[in-house]
């Protein structure tokens, strides 16, 4: 089984694509397989984020574009600018993965989190597509953690 070792920028046209969701798309090393059915080994030296657009480069130069697959998410559309940032905001306190739009913010569905936007004042849609969230503000994609040592004092959200 061939390896990928190297996330590098995707060519084009592409030798091969794989179509990963969100959770999907943050690995280290795992047995995958190509959407043309091609079986290979993730085998990346440390865990990251695999965004849509990259490829993973094969031990033989063969190159994967790595695509985000469609997933059920929300539409929450905002009133105007400051009312973006508000809610932005809000979805943030609950440490939300969110794509960022001008006047509007894509997220995950969950009806109680729908609740909260409407709320708030946005229309919300129900949608189906790529998701793609904003990286996190210390360079990690993903908030799996807390482990960074800065005096931090925990806090409820309740």
């Amino acid at each position: 089984m061939l390896k990928a070792q190297n996330v590098v920028n995707a060519p084009a046209p592409a030798d091969a694509t794989v179509t990963l969701a969100y959770d999907d798309r943050f690995r280290r090393r795992m047995a995958m397989q190509t959407d043309q059915g091609t079986p290979f080994l993730l085998d990346l030296p440390e865990a990251r984020e695999l965004r849509a657009g990259e490829a993973l480069e094969l031990e033989d130069g063969t190159c994967i574009t790595i695509r985000a697959a469609p997933e059920d998410l929300m539409r929450a559309e905002a009133q105007d600018p400051n009312h973006l940032v508000r809610t932005a905001w809000h979805v943030g306190n609950r440490h939300l993965a969110c794509e960022i739009h001008p006047g509007h913010l894509i997220l995950r569905w969950d009806h109680v989190i729908a609740e909260m936007l409407e709320g708030l004042g946005c229309s919300v849609s129900r949608i189906e597509a790529p998701f793609q969230p904003e990286g996190g503000a210390y360079g990690h994609g993903r908030t799996h953690g807390h482990s960074h040592d800065h005096g931090h004092h925990h806090h409820s959200h309740a």
